[in-house]
Formats: structure tokens, sequence, C-alpha cells
């Protein structure tokens, strides 16, 4: 059992060398200073405890029997990547050294070191190992808030949006994101940034529809002490914030044409130059643009440029409507309520009646509307059950010219019972009708291309079919 008055460990280090007074006398200078150490004569022997996944650093001789040093290097590399070494050696073989160091060595240390110098080089490699670890907890956490989890929907439309998003991820390639206001274009632009080799540098958003134009460039290209009244210092601005990670230009066409020719030149020489400043500064950024306006008009229209267009638009992304997957209503309004009741001491839930009441609006305020709608319905509700009523719905009712799936389920004698509203199997179940039968619209007999459009197997969809009953448009024609 651990004394209470025992220092907490400052980190887990394996010594490797095949000398066993070096490596014992090695392992009880590192015990002092309150780091646990293990043991390894051997490589074999040391990539064994690698396999446990709990080391931080490995501390390892380079001259060795039958495994030397760089193999090991290699070796454990590969077992964990985030692993930090050091390498041992002796003065004649600092070459060697320095080739361990090209392979992912973090640093060596040369033979016979001081006690001092030794505590140094840890130190340093241990506090790289924490910050790699805070990096990587921080990801993970950026991925789970705005990863594809972030994305709710599984509709054809969600479906397509995910696939190229998840394709042009992971290139620098620019991406313009076009969608209505609500849709959830900077969740989509965050998506992008967590799926990418940027995400463990910054992802920095600016709304330009948010900023009056004399000030826009100064908040993006920065500015130098006494460029303009008010300037009382120097300022880095956003484009040099973002510099390793990702920028995402909201409401690009809210911009003035002369700010949009500043805004060509950065994107294409990827340097910017600071208000008041005459020299340029490189910057390694990644540009999402969105804009919330049919963006080809307003370049016809000449509002905006034709070449910073083409510049943006490398790969286009579009956001679909609420309208247009209604489908993905139920699970969206679930995952809304869910977040509002883990901020309430009172939790409700969805009744099958209110998410088909939901299922039968046209949405113009899109995602954010529904959001807001469940979290007000969520606060004012005075039963542990959201019901219709708790939705007040004003105007845009869908009717079924609008191709939205029928939510009028009726009983054996053709009428609801008074009182009475769906279960909520039956509100998926026309979702499901309305989705596979848009499908079939679109692919005909082609069955096996509905299944992928859908993300189920062709035994799935025929089955589903076949419940619902439910043909290809072309059989129907031939009867």
């Amino acid at each position: 059992m651990t004394d209470a008055n025992t220092p907490p460990s400052r980190g887990r280090i394996l010594v490797v060398d095949d000398q066993r007074n070096l490596r014992a006398t090695t392992a009880m200078l590192l015990r002092a200073e309150h780091y646990i150490a293990f043991e390894a004569a051997t490589g074999e022997e040391a990539l064994a405890q690698l396999a446990g996944g709990s080391i931080d650093l490995l501390l390892t001789d380079l001259k060795m029997e039958p495994m030397d040093g760089l193999t090991l290097l290699r070796r454990a590399l590969e077992v964990a990547p985030r692993l930090q070494v050091i390498m041992m050696t002796a003065f004649g073989s600092i070459e060697s050294a320095v080739e361990a160091m090209r392979l992912g060595a973090y640093d060596y240390v040369t033979k016979p070191f001081k006690e001092s110098e030794l505590r140094y080089r840890v130190e340093r490699a241990l506090e790289r190992a924490r910050l790699l670890r805070d990096v990587d907890n921080l990801a993970t956490d950026f991925n789970q808030r705005h990863g594809l989890s972030a994305l709710v929907g599984r509709s054809p439309a969600m479906r397509d949006l995910t696939s190229r998003l998840m394709r042009v991820a992971q290139s620098d390639a620019t991406v313009l994101i076009q969608g209505e206001s609500g849709t959830g274009k900077e969740l989509v632009a965050r998506a992008l940034h967590a799926h990418s080799r940027r995400k463990v540098r910054s992802f920095v958003p600016v709304n330009c529809a948010a900023i009056s134009e004399s000030l826009l460039e100064s908040e993006l290209f920065g500015h130098a002490k006494g460029a303009f009244t008010g300037a009382v210092k120097a300022r880095r601005g956003l484009f040099e914030e973002a510099d390793g990670g990702t920028l995402f230009i909201d409401e690009v066409t809210e911009t003035s044409p002369t700010f949009q020719s500043k805004l060509l030149r950065a994107l294409q020489e990827g340097e910017v130059r600071r208000v008041g400043e005459s020299t340029a500064l490189r910057v390694d950024v990644r540009t999402v643009a969105a804009t919330n306006r049919d963006i080809e008009l307003e370049v016809r229209e000449k509002r905006f440029r034709q070449d910073l267009y083409y510049r943006l638009n490398v790969v286009a992304l579009r956001v679909p409507p609420l309208r247009e997957r209604l489908e993905d209503v139920p699970a969206l309004a679930e995952h809304f309520l869910e977040r509002a009741n883990a901020r309430s001491p009172k939790p409700k839930r969805l009744s099958a009646s209110a998410v088909s009441h939901l299922m039968g609006y046209n949405f113009p305020g899109n995602v954010r509307e529904l959001e807001n709608l469940v979290e007000q319905a969520a606060a004012l509700s005075e039963g542990d059950e959201l019901l219709p009523e708790d939705f007040p719905l004003r105007q845009g009712r869908l009717t079924p010219s609008h191709g939205t799936p029928s939510v009028a389920f009726l009983d054996g004698q053709g009428s609801r019972p008074a009182g009475t509203g769906p279960t909520l199997a039956q509100v998926v179940e026309e979702a499901e009708r309305h989705a596979i039968t848009q499908a079939l619209e679109r692919h005909g007999v082609d069955l096996a291309r509905v299944a992928d459009e859908l993300g189920v197997s062709s035994t799935t969809l025929w089955r589903k079919m076949k419940r619902l009953n439910l043909r290809p448009p072309t059989d129907l024609a031939r009867e």
C-alpha cells in the first residue's frame, strides 16, 4: 500500500540495457526521482512490456545483442507510435544516435552521463509525452463534439453529404459549403476539420456578416501598431491564428469586391500582409468557406468575384434543408431532447404523436428551428411526455403535394380513434416507406443501387419492401 506521504509518480519509464549493473543503477536513479522504472535486458523483453501500453518513455542502450537499439526503436514505435525514446550511447556512436533521432527518437545521452543531465533529458521527454496526450485528448473531445456523430441523420441526402465529406477531409482542398440558414454549415466545417490531418491544430471560425467591412480586413489579416485609430498595439489576424489548422469563413458572399480581391490574393499566395505593414507572412491554412446565398447568381450579378468563386469552389458540399430529409426529424428531435434533458432536473420524453406532428412541418428555419422548438417544449411543458400541443407550428404545414411522408395513420375502420395518435413504430414505418419510395423513384428496378443508397443489404431491402407492400415503379407500370 502506498504511503500517504509518498509523492505521486511522475511517469513510467522502461530502461533497456544488456549490462545488468548499468541497467539497475539507471533504474534506481529514476526511482529516486519518483519515476516508476521498469527494466528489460533484451529488445524482445522490452517489446513484451511495451505491448501493455502503459510506458511513457523508453530509455534504451544503442549497442545490444541480439537486437540492437535502432531495431528496438523501429519496432517500439510500431507498437506505440506516441512513445518517447531516449537513446543511451557511447561517445564514439553519436552518428548512430543522430540516425535514431531521424527514425523517431526524441533525444540521446552519451555514456557515461551525469545524473543531472539524465534527469533533464528525461524530464523534457516526459513533458512532451504529456503534451501529446493532452493534444490527443483535445482532438478526441473535438471529434466527439464536432465529428460525424454531430451530423445526425441517416437519410440518403445526409449519407451522400457525409460520404463526400469523408473523401475530401484528408486532403487540403479548399471547400465551399452551401446551404440555407440553420442547416448546420458550421457543423459540417468542424467535421471536416475533425477528420483531417490538421485536427490537432486550431479550427478558427469567422462570420463575415457579423463584422463591419472596415474591421473585417484587420480581423482576418491582423494589423500593425498605429495602423488606424485605436490600433494601440500590433495584432495577429485569424489567418495567423489558424496557421497549421483550418480557417472557416462563414457568409463569404456578404463581403465587398474590394475585400474579395484581398482574400483572393491571400488564398493564391498562401501569405497575408497585416494592415499597415509591407512585409508578407507565410501561412499554412486549409480554407473552408460557406454561404446561404445562390453564389452562382451572385457571380452573374457581379456581386461576387468569379475568380474568387473558382478559388473557393474546389470541392462543393451542399447541406440539404430539413424539408428534404424529414425522415431524420425523429433522430434529430431525440438528439436535441437528450441535450435538453442533460441540463434539466426533470427529463422529458417525446411522444409518437409529437414526432408525427413535427414530420408534417416544412421547417423554414431548418435544423436550428427544430432545436429551438424541442428546447422550448422541454422547458415549458408540464408533463413528462412532449405532446403535439407542446410544439406550436403556426405556419408552413406540409401537404402531400410537397412529397412528404403521410402521417395520418388510420385504424381498421378507416379513421383514427379520437384522442389517440400513431405509435412510434408507425412513425418509423412511415419514414421508412417514404425513404424507400423516394429511392425507388430514382433507381427503379435497380434494387442494388436502392439498397446502397439506403445503407442496407439487398436482403433487408427486399424484406422491408415486402412488409410495406412496395414494388419498383416499372413493375407497377406493367400491371
